[in-house]
C-alpha cells in the first residue's frame, strides 16, 4: 500500500558511467537524474527547462541523462539512444544529445547519421559502435535499471535520488532545486516513507514508547490518558468510548479499509486470481491459523483457553518489510506468496473477530448494518462514483456494528468491498482533453494573457477532470488513507494497545502457560502450519511451490509469517476483556514471539544463497 514505483533511486549518479552535465557532484551540487527518450516531445521540452535551470543555478546544479527509449510509442527511439551512445564512444555524447533534441521531428535514422557527421564524428567508427554489443548493452542496462526504479514513462525525474512527481515547468523545479526548508522536510519525509519498513519502524517506536511509559513513573498518566472517556452523550452511551477504544475500534477502521482493498485487489487482479497460484497461500493461511491455536490450547486450560486466537494473525507490513530488507536473497515469487498468505490470513482474522468476539450481541442493530451495506451495494451497482455517499454509509455501518456488539472497525471491510472501481479509461479522449487544455494555456502565454483567469480556470478544470479519471474512487481513497494508516492510525493503536506492564506476575495461575502458548504458537505453530500445508498441497497436486524459491528460503519465509499482527494485540484485549493481567501477558507473548520469528526467518534466509540478480539477466530491449 505504498506508492507505485520506487520513490528512491536505486543507484546514485556514477560520474564514471553516467552522462553528467553541470557541476561537480563532490561539491554538494543538486543532482538530477532523468530517464528520457530522444523522440519524446516532453523530454524535448524538459531539456529546455534544464538548460535554463543550469544557466540560473550555475555551479550548484548538475543533471544526468539515462536512456528509456519507448520503441512502442516512438518507433526509432532505440536507434537514437544507440546513436547517442555511439557518439559517447568518441567523447561527444552531449553534442549528439543537443543535436538530436535541436532537430525538429520527425527524425529518421539517416537524419541521425547526418547529425553525427555534422558534429565531426569519425563515421566509420560511429557505424561500428552503433551496431556493437557494447552500445546495445549500455542502452539495455539503462532500460533494465529504469524498470527496477519503477519508471514507466518519460521523462521520469529523480532529484537528489528521490523521485520528483511535481510539475515540469521552470519555476516549480527551481523551487525544489533551491532547497527551501519546506521542501527539505517534505523530501526527508519521502525518503523515510520509501524505506521498505518505514511504517513498521513507526509502529515499533510507538509500541516501545507505550512500553516505556507503562513501565515508568508516568504509568498512571499513560493509563489515565488511554482510559479517558471521549465521545457524544453521557458516559456509557453508545458513542461514549475511551480514547483507547476510539483508537482500536474507530481509527482501526481505516486500517481494515486498506486490508479490504488489498484483499479485493488480490481476488480480482492479483495473486489470488489464478487457481493454482492461489491455492498454496490460501491453504497455508488457513492451516497456519489452526496450528498455532491448537498449540496454545494444548498448553492452556480453564479460563485461559479464550486466548487461543492471539497467535493466529500475521502482520503483512512487518513480514514484507523484513523480506524487502533481505534484498536479492528472496525471489519475487516468494514475496508474492507471503503477500497473498497475509491477505488470506487477514480474512481469517476478520472472521475470527466477527464470529468469536461479539460484545452484547444485538441482532436488530446487525440487521440495520446489513441494510446499510445493501444500500452501499446498490450505489455500487448504480455506478455512483462520488465517494461521499459511501463514506457516510460506512459511518452508519460502523455505528450499527458497534451497537450490535460486533467490532465497528469491520465497517472498513464493508466499505472496501463496495467502493466503486471503473473500467480502464480510453487514453485517446483523455489525452485530447488534456492536450486541448494545455494548448489553451500555451496560446494564452504566447499572447501574454497568462493571467487570464477564465482561461486558467477552464484549463485547470479540464486537466483535473482528465487526471481524476485515471484513478477510480477506490484507488483515490487508498492513496489518501494509506499514509495516515501507516504513520498515524496503526501507531496510535499500537501506542494504546501495547502499553503493557512488564512487571506482571508470571507466578499467577496460568500466566506462564499463556505466555508460552502465544510464543510457541507464533514461533513454531505458524511456520509448522505453512510448511505442513505446502507439503500436503503439493503432494496432492492442488498447488505448487513459488517459482525459484528454494526449500531454505521458503522455510525462512514461513518463519516470518510468525510475526504477530496488530490484530493480535486487539485479540488479546477481546479474549481477556475483564482480565488485564492475562491480556498483558498475551501481548508480551506477541511481542516476544514476533521478535523471535523475525530473527529466525531472517537468519535462515541469510544463510542461504542469493537469488539470481536481474542485472545478470539484462538483455537488449
Amino acid at each position: 500500500m505504498s506508492e507505485s514505483g520506487n520513490v528512491k533511486l536505486l543507484h546514485a549518479v556514477e560520474p564514471e558511467r553516467d552522462h553528467v552535465r553541470g557541476a561537480d557532484l563532490s561539491g554538494g551540487a543538486v543532482s538530477v537524474v532523468y530517464y528520457g527518450d530522444f523522440l519524446c516531445p516532453y523530454c524535448r521540452r524538459l531539456r529546455e527547462v534544464l538548460l535554463r535551470l543550469k544557466a540560473s543555478i550555475g555551479d550548484r546544479f548538475s543533471y544526468a541523462f539515462r536512456h528509456f527509449p519507448n520503441e512502442h510509442a516512438h518507433p526509432g527511439a532505440d536507434f537514437m539512444a544507440r546513436a547517442a551512445e555511439a557518439a559517447a564512444e568518441q567523447g561527444r555524447f552531449w553534442d549528439m544529445y543537443d543535436a538530436l533534441f535541436d532537430k525538429e521531428p520527425p527524425i529518421t535514422e539517416d537524419d541521425a547519421r547526418e547529425l553525427a557527421r555534422s558534429i565531426g564524428l569519425d563515421m566509420a567508427r560511429f557505424e561500428r559502435d552503433l551496431a556493437s554489443d557494447a552500445v546495445r548493452s549500455r542502452v539495455a542496462e539503462d532500460l533494465a535499471e529504469a524498470g527496477r526504479n519503477g519508471v514507466s514513462g518519460t521523462p521520469t525525474i529523480f532529484i537528489d535520488g528521490i523521485r520528483y512527481d511535481g510539475a515540469w515547468d521552470y519555476y516549480s523545479l527551481l523551487d525544489v532545486l533551491e532547497r527551501p526548508v519546506g521542501e527539505r522536510i517534505q523530501r526527508s519525509a519521502r525518503v523515510f516513507a520509501s524505506l521498505p519498513a518505514s511504517g513498521g519502524l513507526v509502529l515499533i517506536l510507538a509500541a516501545l514508547a507505550a512500553l516505556a511509559l507503562a513501565n515508568s513513573p508516568l504509568a498512571s498518566s499513560y493509563y489515565a490518558f488511554i482510559r479517558t472517556p471521549f465521545g457524544i452523550g453521557p458516559s456509557g452511551s453508545l458513542l461514549s468510548l475511551t480514547i483507547g477504544e476510539w483508537f482500536s475500534e474507530g481509527l482501526l477502521a481505516f486500517f481494515f479499509l486498506l486490508v479490504g482493498l488489498e484483499i479485493r485487489r488480490e481476488l480480482t487482479a492479483g495473486a489470488l486470481t489464478d487457481r493454482k497460484a492461489a491455492s498454496l497461500p490460501v491453504i497455508a493461511a488457513i492451516v497456519a491459523s489452526i496450528v498455532p491455536a491448537l498449540i496454545y490450547l494444548l498448553i492452556n486450560r480453564g479460563g485461559a483457553v479464550s486466548g487461543w486466537s492471539v497467535p493466529t494473525a500475521t502482520d503483512i507490513a512487518f513480514a514484507l518489510g523484513v523480506l524487502a530488507l533481505l534484498g536479492d536473497r528472496v525471489p519475487p515469487s516468494l514475496r508474492v506468496f507471503v503477500a497473498a498468505f497475509a491477505v488470506v490470513d487477514d480474512i481469517v482474522s476478520v472472521l475470527v473477530l466477527a464470529i468469536f468476539y461479539p460484545r452484547n450481541f444485538e441482532a436488530a442493530w446487525l440487521i440495520a448494518a446489513l441494510a446499510a451495506i445493501v444500500v452501499m451495494f446498490a450505489l455500487n451497482r448504480g455506478r455512483i462514483y462520488a465517494t461521499w455517499p459511501y463514506a457516510v454509509i460506512a459511518v452508519v455501518v460502523w455505528f450499527c456494528l458497534h451497537s450490535a456488539g460486533v467490532h465497528g472497525a469491520l465497517a472498513g471491510i464493508a466499505l472496501a468491498a463496495f467502493l466503486p472501481t471503473r473500467p480502464t479509461p480510453a487514453a485517446a479522449p483523455l489525452l485530447a482533453q488534456a492536450a486541448t487544455a494545455l494548448a489553451a494555456l500555451e496560446h494564452a502565454q504566447r499572447n501574454e494573457d497568462v493571467d487570464d483567469d477564465p482561461v486558467l480556470e477552464w484549463a485547470s478544470r479540464n486537466l483535473s477532470a482528465a487526471s481524476e479519471r485515471l484513478l477510480s474512487p477506490a484507488d483515490r481513497i487508498e492513496q489518501a488513507v494509506a499514509p495516515w494508516s501507516a504513520y498515524l492510525v496503526l501507531p496510535l493503536f499500537a501506542f494504546s494497545a501495547t502499553g503493557v506492564g512488564l512487571s506482571v506476575d508470571l507466578s499467577a495461575p496460568g500466566a506462564a502457560r499463556i505466555l508460552l502458548g502465544v510464543i510457541l504458537g507464533l514461533v513454531i505453530g505458524k511456520p509448522l502450519g505453512v510448511c505442513t500445508a505446502a507439503w500436503a498441497a503439493t503432494r496432492a497436486h492442488i498447488a505448487r511451490m513459488p517459482d525459484g524459491a528454494g526449500l531454505r528460503a521458503f522455510i525462512g519465509a514461513a518463519c516470518l509469517c510468525g510475526i504477530g499482527d496488530t490484530v493480535s494485540l486487539l485479540m488479546a484485549d477481546q479474549a481477556f476483556p475483564t482480565a488485564q493481567t492475562e491480556a498483558s501477558i498475551a501481548k508480551i507473548g506477541v511481542l516476544i514471539g514476533s521478535l523471535l520469528s523475525a530473527a529466525l526467518g531472517a537468519t535462515i534466509i541469510l544463510l542461504g544463497p542469493s537469488a539470481p540478480s536481474r542485472t545478470e539477466a539484462t538483455s537488449a530491449p
